[in-house]
């Protein structure tokens, strides 16, 4: 992961791009899969719920 993939300048300010996990804190991000989001240092994990079919 590079930061530039996690960390966006905007007017000055850095601005993270992806989610922090609630379980270890600022600085552990959750990786961003398919169907979920999930921590790699504890396990956390979020699903994404899918959008209905129309």
């Amino acid at each position: 992961m590079m930061k530039r993939e996690v960390f966006k300048v905007e007017g000055g300010k850095i601005v993270r791009q992806r989610k922090s996990c609630p379980k270890c804190g600022d600085g552990v991000f959750l990786a961003n899969h398919k169907d979920r989001l999930s921590c790699g240092k504890c396990g956390y994990t979020e699903f994404i719920a899918k959008k209905p079919d129309a």
